[in-house]
């Protein structure tokens, strides 16, 4: 691709320059922060909803909310009026309050779950412990008494908000003829600081009116301004709080009533374990899992993976998701290389007459610890180990009539640390080590990186990045060190933002054995610039806008052809747009474009390259008012590009239904009618070395269709059943067989091709839970897994015979119950001696 210099008038440099350096120094609004000091009591405190305890007349309170959405800095009225008050004694905090509501019939309430928002309204209150304006907890409890809980830290995804972090403490909420009201206890065993005798916390409060679209602050909120912790208010004079002993168990047992697919009957299985919690002091904390029992959770959402790097799958076991804010800095942590998506696996060695009974993919894990906390000081630290058994695939020798085991993975030990301090100002640097030892004589592999990021003191300007180094330890006899770095520069407050990046791996970096790593000796670099219309007119309450681009290219060249060199990868730009309406719907436009690229990737041997044309696409999506009983949504999809003329269209669309605050059924299906994409489909050896492999791409017709229904019903705000069903089906047909020349071109070929490259796959699942909550922290689930996997190469007539003849082939089943029993030992100390002695 070309591109011209561009010129322009000195007037007109000077007008934009004028108009940019103004967006760059719009003030923020300065406000007062607002603060309310805490007050002791004695006495505990009933916890069920209603204020009619005569201390919570003399306690602080927080009122005069300041809305944030749809209307910034607009006064609460008084109709609707929150005030929340604050106490504390020897054990915990005491939180109160009354959520006034003209209308009862405006009060947005729907059994959802923990950790579960829908379509709810809510009141929430987040502590900065450490008021450090980085790190933070949240509590939230809705109208119907259901509770949520996260952390919030920086996240180099971008969402600072752990809502898989759960902590035990009590609530409860209570209707009212004129709104609402709810009381928490949070014990400090639930909660983390640092060790002063005085403590100043960072606090602010949140409440939402779903069915208004409102969301409103105690401490006021600028959208416009970087980050949410930094415009918090202050809760002052904590005294000689003191975290009790933290020591908590959670036995458990299981017990599984199971038939794979390819059995004929059903088999049982039982198994125990217990998840540990042990505050080694006020700031640090011991998590442990022993022999932990991932077995109830979601099915992963299975695809046919067309590309030639593996699918990244959401991490969906407890003690993986739960707390690990620190451990995901840098990038370098992938959890699922932990037992489930081993980067490493030997071929089972393997005589001419032996066949394969069983071959595991996945590695047991023995045992998990996590050791996780933050000092006074703002030193955060967090280890996790875990270690993985050692794996054997079974074969039988048709010879000898004899099974016999082949190991395929050793015992693996995996460790993480990371060491982040904060600093003035939200800013941070951190060191992060990831290290995997394998027993024997398998290869060990270890990265580090140091990461930083600063803002400025006005919060307006931002600059980070980081520098990586990995190691490949033992593999053929030597170690390989490869590098990594990556830096960022923008402007984070105010209106008009942009931010200006560049990534860079050399050819011999490689995080893959405990992070998700595609592909490396690559440098990429882009800009995004993003503007927004944060109040409400005409006919909108929100606009956003923003484009970004990008340009990749290799960092060492590689030599594909006649000794040239191609270091070109590819470049694209986008162009967002996306609001919300008056009547709470959100609608979007995105138009993105792409230039003639080289794929280093897609020909599946190294050295040798695909050259692609640009592609041109846009794509549309609105959702309605999701307050509503009935609201839905949809996209649509339309591009086109590629040497094969590729023609892509792909429509969406989704509702749900709310029949009670109990039960409710969402639906969504989504299609893709991809024509003439050009993919790489076989290779035929040639003996002479893989670069004069004849490497053969189709011309093919993709057709790819999920659905997935998901029904709930709640009994109680502790006890609901869900459903969950998914069908994926995906269909490549080959249209045309073209050979890849040494140059990278797609050319007819001169040979016959009469193997069948079709591909026809199906993926069928069902999870069905039950969960009670019969005790603080502890749960009973019953849960039912039904799936089905089905692989061929001769297609089915069309969408319904696949989806028959899937629910009618072969299925895994598994019904399954667990128990989880919550032991808090200085509860439980209490408790016994409080018994009588006979």
């Amino acid at each position: 691709m070309q591109f011209k210099k561009l010129t322009m008038p000195h007037k007109s440099c000077l007008l934009i320059t004028f108009f940019l350096g103004a967006l760059l120094c719009n003030a923020q609004q300065i406000k007062e922060q607002k603060k309310l000091t805490a007050k002791r009591i004695t006495a505990a405190i009933k916890v069920d909803g209603i204020l009619d305890e005569s201390i919570w007349q003399t306690a602080p309170k927080a009122d005069g909310f300041i809305e944030a959405k749809p209307t910034p800095f607009k006064a609460e009225a008084a109709e609707n009026a929150t005030v929340v008050y604050f106490l504390y004694n020897n054990d915990g905090l005491y939180i109160g309050g009354n959520l006034k509501e003209q209308n009862k019939d405006s009060i947005a309430s729907e059994l959802i779950g923990r950790d579960g928002f829908g379509n709810n309204d809510f009141i929430g209150v987040v502590f900065d412990t450490y008021y450090d304006k980085l790190n933070g907890f949240g509590y939230f409890i809705t109208p119907l008494g259901e509770q949520m809980d996260a952390k919030y830290a920086p996240n180099p995804n971008g969402n600072n908000e752990d809502f898989s972090w759960n902590a035990v403490w009590q609530s409860a909420a209570k209707m009212n003829n004129d709104g609402w009201s709810f009381e928490m206890f949070i014990p400090y065993s639930a909660i983390r600081f640092g060790k002063k005798n005085i403590q100043d916390w960072g606090l602010n409060i949140i409440r939402r009116r779903k069915k208004s679209g409102q969301d409103f602050f105690w401490n006021p909120i600028d959208q416009n301004v970087n980050g949410f912790l930094t415009q918090e208010g202050k809760l002052l004079g904590l005294e000689n709080v003191k975290p009790p002993l933290r020591l908590q168990f959670s036995p458990y047992f299981s017990y599984y009533y199971d038939k794979p697919d390819d059995a004929k009957n059903w088999k049982s299985r039982v198994s125990g374990g217990m998840d540990v919690k042990y505050g080694i002091n006020q700031a640090f904390t011991l998590d442990m899992t022993l022999i932990p029992d991932f077995g109830q959770v979601v099915t992963d959402n299975k695809i046919l993976n067309l590309s030639p790097f593996d699918v990244k799958f959401q991490e969906n076991r407890p003690f993986f998701t739960e707390g690990v804010d620190l451990f995901n800095k840098g990038n370098l942590f992938y959890s699922r290389r932990i037992g489930v998506e081993p980067n490493f696996m030997n071929d089972p060695a393997m005589a001419a007459s032996d066949s394969i009974i069983n071959n595991p993919g996945q590695a047991k894990i023995i045992n998990a610890t996590k050791i996780s906390g933050r000092t006074q000081k703002g030193l955060g630290v967090g280890i996790l180990n875990a270690i993985t058994n050692t794996q054997h695939a079974k074969l039988y020798n048709t010879v000898s009539k004899v099974e016999h085991d082949e190991e395929t993975m050793p015992l693996t030990n995996y460790n993480v640390l990371v060491l982040d301090q904060t600093l003035k100002n939200n800013s941070s640097i951190s060191l992060v080590n990831t290290n995997v030892m394998r027993s024997g004589k398998d290869y060990d592999a270890n990265v580090t990186a140091a990461l930083f990021d600063f803002n400025d003191k006005k919060n307006m300007w931002n600059i980070g990045g980081n520098i990586s180094i990995s190691n490949i330890i033992g593999q053929q006899k030597k170690t390989i060190t490869g590098y990594a770095h990556s830096i960022y520069f923008g402007k984070t407050s105010g209106r008009f933002n942009f931010n200006v990046w560049q990534e860079l791996s050399d050819a011999k970096y490689d995080k893959s054995d405990l992070g998700y790593f595609t592909n490396n000796n690559t440098m990429d670099q882009g800009a995004w610039f993003g503007y927004n219309w944060n109040k409400p007119k005409a006919w909108y309450n929100q606009i956003r806008v923003n484009t970004n681009f990008w340009y990749s290219r290799l960092v060492t060249p590689i030599d594909v052809y006649k000794g040239k060199e191609n270091m070109f990868q590819g470049a694209g730009i986008n162009f967002n747009f996306n609001a919300q309406t008056k009547k709470l719907w959100w609608v979007g436009i995105n138009m993105n474009a792409g230039a003639n690229y080289t794929d280093f990737y897609e020909a599946r041997t190294t050295g040798r390259i695909f050259k692609n044309k640009g592609r041109i696409g846009m794509n549309a999506y609105f959702n309605s008012n999701e307050a509503k009983k009935f609201s839905w949504g949809g996209n649509i999809f339309a591009g086109t590009g590629a040497v094969t003329k590729r023609v892509t269209f792909e429509p969406g669309i989704f509702g749900k239904i709310r029949f009670s605050s109990k039960f409710s059924i969402d639906h969504n299906i989504s299609l893709s009618f991809i024509n003439n994409q050009p993919g790489w489909a076989f290779n035929i050896r040639s003996g002479s070395g893989a670069l004069n492999d004849s490497i053969f791409f189709s011309k093919r017709n993709l057709r790819t269709v999920e659905n997935v229904l998901n029904m709930k019903y709640s009994f109680t705000n502790k006890m609901g059943i869900t459903c969950r069903v998914r069908h994926y089906f995906s269909k490549v047909d080959p249209q045309q067989f073209l050979l890849l020349s040494k140059e990278g071109n797609l050319e007819n070929t001169p040979y016959t091709v009469t193997r069948n490259v079709n591909q026809n796959y199906n993926f069928f699942s069902v999870d069905m839970v039950y969960t009670w909550q019969f005790a603080q922290g502890s749960f009973i689930n019953v849960v039912w897994k039904n799936i089905a996997d089905n692989f061929t190469r001769d297609f089915q007539k069309n969408y319904f015979s696949n989806f028959t003849n899937i629910i009618s082939g072969p299925q895994s089943n598994s019904l399954s119950l667990r128990v989880i029993y919550f032991i808090d030992y200085l509860t439980a100390k209490q408790h016994l001696q409080k018994k009588p002695t006979t």
